[in-house]
């Protein structure tokens, strides 16, 4: 009987297909790019299976600036117009968000789903048009959209039924805002929305034209008193209405710490917040996963 030491390696390369493909989910486009592709060659092809990058998740924090702009890219030409879902942590944003969303917006014309955090909004909406089948936008972005870079992405994507905006900004009027959600977002199913107020009018807007609206969340200190008509008229309109503490920081939080926010199944917000006192914010852990 082999010893513990002495027992055989076992045979990665003689995998099936499915089990390898399998393991292989399981990791970040990042790790499939920089090293796992590169143990064998039969890893290198089970690594070019355009199944494996319908998905795809990157992370700046993983990665260099130039490592960031080359996942994203070889992720999307691998994918071969399978994307579906493109998630991009960065701080690389004004020279490669938009620059890789350009080259993905050429080769994914049917990204269903789309997450963008700490973006630069200067040439954002510029390519939303490519993406015609997108069905979920969550932005949160460190400078504030214009009114008609904001009406674009409605007009882009007519099919959109789950959007977040998360723009702290004291100066936000998001009135208008909310004005062109009711005209461009008719379908929405799933609103988010950080921003500093939300004025009646705002809300009324919204709950007027977005009639299939089945959950919102809203700031809590935003100045609204829903404990009258208007709170009456949210309880009979949409399923799940939530007020989410004040913040001024949010970290995002990619694949290696998943916190849930929205559970599909059973149609519920679960909030995970870590409170510093020192410091008297919340950060919210954000990970979208409608």
């Amino acid at each position: 009987m082999l010893s513990e030491s002495e027992a055989p390696i076992p045979a990665w390369t003689e995998l099936p297909e499915d089990l390898m493909e399998n393991i292989l989910q399981r990791l970040s486009s990042e790790e499939i790019l920089k090293s796992v592709e590169k143990v064998c060659t039969t890893w290198w092809r089970a690594c070019k299976n355009p199944a494996l990058w319908r998905v795809v998740s990157v992370d700046h924090r993983r990665c260099t600036p130039f490592q960031f702009e080359y996942v994203v890219r070889a992720a999307a030409r691998r994918g071969q117009a399978q994307l579906v879902e493109l998630k991009l942590y960065t701080v690389y944003s004004r020279v490669y968000c938009c620059a890789v969303l350009s080259h993905v917006a050429q080769r994914a014309s049917q990204l269903r789903r789309l997450t963008l955090s700490e973006l630069e909004t200067t040439f954002f909406t510029r390519d939303l048009h490519n993406f015609p089948q997108l069905e979920e936008l969550h932005l949160f972005v460190n400078q504030l959209l214009k009114l008609p870079q904001f009406e674009t992405i409605g007009v882009s994507c007519p099919m959109l039924k789950s959007f977040t905006y998360a723009c702290w900004y004291d100066y936000l009027d998001f009135a208008q805002f909310a004005q062109i959600i009711t005209k461009t977002m008719p379908n929405l199913r799933h609103l988010r929305l950080f921003v500093r107020e939300m004025k009646v009018d705002g809300l009324e807007a919204i709950l007027d034209g977005c009639p299939h609206l089945e959950s919102l969340m809203l700031p809590q200190s935003c100045g609204l008193d829903l404990q009258g008509p208007l709170g009456k008229r949210c309880a009979r309109q949409i399923k799940h209405l939530w007020l989410h503490p004040d913040s001024s920081e949010f970290t995002f939080v990619g694949p290696d710490k998943q916190t849930l926010l929205f559970d599909n199944e059973t149609a519920s917000f679960g909030a995970a917040a870590v409170k510093k006192s020192y410091r008297k914010t919340i950060t919210w852990y954000f990970l979208t996963a409608y």
